[in-house]
C-alpha cells in the first residue's frame, strides 16, 4: 500500500466496540471505547483542596488530595499521595506549592520532587532574614524531565517552610482554586 492520507469520519473494530492499536511495537496509541491512550499517557494531574498545615522548617509531604485526571490510575491521592506510572519511559514532571505563614513572616519557601525517597528536582525563594511576604504567601514552582522504569519508581510532593519566629504555616489548598498541584505526563521513551 502507498503512502498517503486516510480521510474517515468514524474508525470502529469489526464487531463496532473494542479496542483498536494503531502502530507498531513500541510506540502505539490505542483507543479504547472512546479513550486514547499510548504517547503522552500515564497522565495526572491532582490538587490540594484545603490548607494543609506545616511544621517549621520540616520537610512535609504535601497530601495532593483531589484528582483532576488520572488516566491509568498510577496516582494515590488518599494514601502515599505518589505517582507510580505503569509504563517506562521520560515523564514531564510539575507542580506548585503556594505557603504561607499566620503573621506573613516567612524568611524562606521551598518544594521538592523525590524520586524513590530521593530529592530530585527542587525550587526555592528566600526572603533573607526579617524580611517577609506580608502575608500573602509564596509559591515554589517545579518543574523537569524524570524517567521513570514504569514498576516501581515512584514520585513525591516536600514542602518546606522558615518564618521568622517558628510561626505557623500552611500550604495552601483551595477546593475552586489550583494554588498547590502536582502532574506528570509521559513524553516518550
Amino acid at each position: 500500500m502507498a503512502d498517503g492520507t486516510l480521510k474517515v469520519g468514524t474508525i470502529t473494530t469489526s464487531s463496532g466496540s473494542g479496542t483498536i492499536t494503531l502502530g507498531q511495537s513500541g510506540e502505539t496509541v490505542t483507543v479504547t471505547n472512546g479513550i486514547m491512550s499510548g504517547h503522552m499517557y500515564p497522565a495526572f494531574e491532582a490538587y490540594l483542596s484545603a490548607n494543609q498545615s506545616i511544621n517549621d522548617i520540616t520537610d512535609t509531604k504535601v497530601q495532593f488530595n483531589t484528582e483532576v485526571f488520572d488516566t491509568d490510575n498510577c496516582y494515590d491521592n488518599s494514601t502515599n499521595y505518589r505517582f507510580t506510572p505503569n509504563k517506562a519511559g521520560k515523564y514531564f514532571v510539575y507542580s506548585v506549592v503556594k505557603q504561607d505563614t499566620s503573621t506573613g513572616n516567612m524568611r524562606h519557601c521551598a518544594a521538592y520532587v523525590y524520586k524513590n525517597g530521593t530529592e530530585i528536582l527542587n525550587s526555592s525563594t528566600n526572603f533573607h532574614s526579617g524580611d517577609t511576604t506580608d502575608g500573602e504567601g509564596a509559591s515554589a514552582v517545579l518543574n523537569g524531565i524524570i524517567d521513570m522504569n514504569g514498576s516501581s519508581d515512584y514520585l513525591e510532593v516536600y514542602a518546606m517552610n522558615d518564618t521568622v519566629a517558628g510561626d505557623a504555616s500552611n500550604i495552601n489548598g483551595n477546593s475552586t482554586k489550583y494554588l498547590t498541584v502536582f502532574g506528570a505526563y509521559r513524553i516518550g521513551a
